[in-house]
């Protein structure tokens, strides 16, 4: 029997067996080659990723998004630092400063980094050239008299608030007047502060202070993080989810387990919705809020609103005994905020009026900051604040009913989520490019006449380098088109009234100043006129 094979089969067996035989030669090469090309890819796209962020090649902290927002919201009307001031008797010299400085406040590696910015933002990187006499430096007032040396130290305040940081190195400077006498003709010294925001917020930075005063204890040891290249998802996960917990809720203000059993739904959706009713009643109040932000109305239009300069003034009073803001507060039923708050508006009222304008039935609206963070946790520094619309009753002359009408808008303003959206807003503007950030930000501009802050300090006045600091003021920056902050400090038994303003704007506020101890010491004669009984009602 034959068997006839044809040649296209044999050409197909053949062929099988040559594809068998290279597959076996060659197919754990190829293999291993596709494995070093998977590799190769994911390298590149690491570094591509590393390279549109700013890494590449580069070891350092990436920062936040909302620290980021702080760092390019700088212009030429306003600069994004912190400002304080420090009047110190006796006098501090200049090799103790240092001495101190270098023992305390660099233990916040914050203080020895710079600051490189990219397309994609910007990376905290340790200044290697580091000198600490760039940071420290002897600064002189201008020439003066004697009785005049509070008025040239606000003169020199002024023109650092407007005076730029060397971005090449870490964003702080302390400027010490070694030879200062004040209104009370001791002797001292002054010690001026400039911290940029982008390091920290104000409640961070008392943590700072405190570390730095005689007695004052280190920041706890931070263990080093592994250095990434942060994205969207870092601050959808850090500013969207994370801050909705029950540090936050109580950061807040708000009252009851409901809205904090609600919130955690947020951070934990698979736990069930038992606590549907509480999360229809959050969602309602965000959207509430976010609605009430986005339809604010322009601000009434004073002087104190327009376009500024590029030149600041500053002024401070001196402290008001806080015994007696508590005493007015218990006798009206009203808080030390109200009262304070109620002095604000009826000095800036009376300033206006003195100016020629009718501020009856106007408002102004101040940005307060709001603390988002727990206290023990400041000492990492950075910005976890949002900021919350209060509108003052500029137009009411009746210092009672100036004081109940602020105290009823405090009240509806606990609770609310507005300072946790301004500060998601700031995390979404440190995505973007700077000119679509200046257009976003500054539609609050818009809205918003005054920065306003009110800080509880030390009970008792603290010491630094063996010196009593007898003065401790600052003010935060103001942004956009805003002109004015105040400045509201208790320490050491009083109350300090401060306020910064572009001089196009109010070319001089000490004419502001001027008008609060005299609102305080009229509600304060109305209270005690006032019959028993009436001044503890309900108003």
């Amino acid at each position: 029997m034959v068997t006839r094979i044809s040649a296209p089969d044999v050409a197909r067996r053949a062929s099988r067996k040559v594809a068998g035989q290279v597959a076996a030669t060659v197919g754990p090469a190829a293999g291993r080659a596709g494995q070093t090309a998977r590799k190769a890819a994911r390298v590149v796209q690491k570094n591509a990723t590393r390279a549109a962020s700013g890494m590449l090649g580069m070891s350092g902290e990436r920062m936040t998004k909302v620290d980021t927002a702080w760092l390019r919201m700088d212009s030429d009307s306003n600069l994004m630092m912190i400002v304080g001031v420090w009047v110190l008797q006796p006098g501090v010299n200049y090799d103790t400063l240092c001495a101190r400085v270098e023992e305390r406040l660099l233990k916040y590696h914050r203080f020895r980094q710079r600051v490189v910015e990219d397309a994609a933002g910007a990376t905290w990187v340790t200044d290697t050239r580091f000198d600490i006499h760039h940071h420290v430096v002897r600064d002189t007032l201008p020439r003066h008299t004697r009785a005049d040396a509070q008025a040239a130290l606000q003169q020199r305040v002024g023109e650092l608030a407007m005076q730029p940081l060397d971005r090449q190195r870490p964003l702080w400077q302390f400027h010490l007047v070694e030879d200062y006498t004040g209104p009370d003709g001791k002797k001292g010294s002054a010690m001026i502060v400039r911290i940029h925001h982008c390091i920290a917020d104000g409640i961070a930075l008392i943590s700072v202070t405190m570390s730095l005063v005689d007695g004052g204890l280190p920041p706890p040891e931070r263990c080093e993080k592994a250095e990434h290249a942060g994205g969207a998802e870092d601050w959808i996960a850090d500013t969207l989810v994370k801050p909705f917990t029950d540090m936050t809720v109580k950061a807040l203000g708000a009252a009851g387990t409901g809205a904090a059993s609600a919130l955690h739904l947020l951070t934990d959706p698979q736990k069930g919705m038992t606590g549907s009713i509480d999360t229809a009643k959050l969602v309602y109040q965000v959207v509430s809020d976010l609605a009430a932000l986005a339809l604010m109305p322009d601000d009434s239009k004073t002087r104190l609103k327009g376009k500024p300069g590029t030149q600041k003034r500053v002024a401070w009073c001196q402290p008001i005994p806080l015994a007696e803001v508590k005493a007015v507060g218990k006798a009206l039923n009203c808080s030390i905020n109200d009262v304070l708050l109620s002095c604000v508006a009826g000095a800036i009222g009376e300033y206006l009026r003195a100016h020629g304008d009718d501020p009856s039935g106007q408002e102004i609206r101040a940005m307060v900051p709001v603390n988002l963070r727990p206290i023990e946790q400041a000492y990492k520094l950075g910005n976890r604040f949002g900021l919350a619309p209060l509108v003052l009753p500029i137009g009411l002359a009746n210092p009672i009913e100036r004081v109940y009408e602020v105290r009823r808008r405090m009240q509806e303003m606990k609770g609310s989520y507005q300072p946790l959206l301004a500060f998601s807003l700031l995390a979404v503007a440190g995505l973007l490019i700077k000119p679509a950030q200046d257009a976003m930000l500054n539609l609050f501009g818009k809205k918003t006449t005054a920065v306003m802050t009110n800080v509880p300090g030390p009970r008792e006045k603290i010491k630094f380098c063996g010196s009593t600091v007898e003065q401790n003021l600052f003010w935060v920056p103001q942004s956009g088109d805003v002109g004015l902050g105040v400045s509201i400090l208790s320490y050491g038994g009083g109350v300090q009234f401060g306020v910064i303003t572009d001089s196009t704007l109010c070319p001089d506020p000490q004419a502001i100043i001027d008008e609060f101890e005299p609102e305080f010491a009229r509600l304060s004669m109305v209270t005690l006129m006032l019959p028993w009984g009436e001044s503890n009602a309900s108003i």
